[in-house]
């Protein structure tokens, strides 16, 4: 078994591989001040609960909180006996290159995504993820990572929207019924909803253009759901491509 392990800005998630599928997937908040013994309560709580005999051999972390790589460290070796993998490290084997500006520190939750993509899609991929930031990455023909764009998150936005303007309230995303909103909620709706779908399209037509070659585009992340259905915007849309990128690189490790 393999527990691959990615850790955002806003949550953590810890997925099981046993070789052929996962076995489950859980998700916490991401701490800083989180410690191993903490980590493992949580998690062998919810493992009794799915009834699973762990086996657990492997660990691979992918984070782009740099503080909690520590004790995620300790919690693999203090009870899984083993030494985790960390993407981002010169020890961690990428089968992909990455071509960008020399001394650029590019995240590792993007590189696990080019490398899922790839994968799964082949290249000349625009892979849009809908997390605390929304990223676009570009995979070239040969799968290798050549650059991207960052924009605040969807929920960022609603947040910094909340707490700027004193007028305005804390909601949710959602897709509204019209674009012309008649309440508060509605307007501000409309304008982050309608806002992001202007935005992804006109990125992804502009990375098009100066690629000058058809690419697909594919969504992951915690919102990219609500996006998926407006106006085709994407060719594909996957729940699970950080995980899965993660056993690639394990595999890809194992291999070499």
């Amino acid at each position: 078994m393999l527990l691959a392990i990615d850790c955002g800005n806003t949550n953590t998630v810890f997925s099981i591989w046993d070789g052929e599928k996962f076995l489950c997937t859980l998700r916490t908040s991401t701490h800083h001040a989180r410690t191993a013994d903490a980590y493992f309560t949580w998690f062998s709580t919810l493992i009794n609960h799915y009834g699973i005999k762990l086996d657990i051999q492997d660990v691979i972390i992918s984070s782009t909180v740099p503080r909690v790589v520590f004790n995620l460290r300790v919690f693999a070796d203090r009870f899984f006996g083993c030494r985790p993998l960390v993407v981002g490290k010169p020890d961690c084997l990428l089968p992909v290159d990455v071509r960008v500006d020399e001394g650029t520190q590019v995240g590792p939750d993007r590189l696990v995504n080019t490398v899922a993509g790839f994968d799964r899609h082949g290249g000349d991929l625009i892979l849009v993820d809908f997390g605390t930031a929304t990223t676009f990455d570009v995979v070239a023909k040969d799968g290798a990572y050549i650059g991207g764009v960052i924009a605040p998150g969807v929920n960022l936005s609603l947040e910094a929207l909340h707490q700027a303007a004193a007028a305005l309230p804390h909601i949710d995303i959602a897709k509204p019924q019209k674009v012309i909103g008649t309440n508060t909620v509605e307007c501000m709706q409309s304008g982050v909803f309608w806002g992001y779908v202007g935005l992804v399209r006109e990125i992804c037509d502009r990375i098009k253009a100066e690629r000058d070659r058809p690419m697909k585009v594919i969504s992951t992340g915690g919102l990219a759901p609500l996006f998926q259905q407006s106006y085709a915007l994407f060719d594909a849309f996957e729940d699970d491509l950080t995980m899965h990128g993660l056993t690639v690189i394990h595999q890809h490790n194992k291999d070499n």
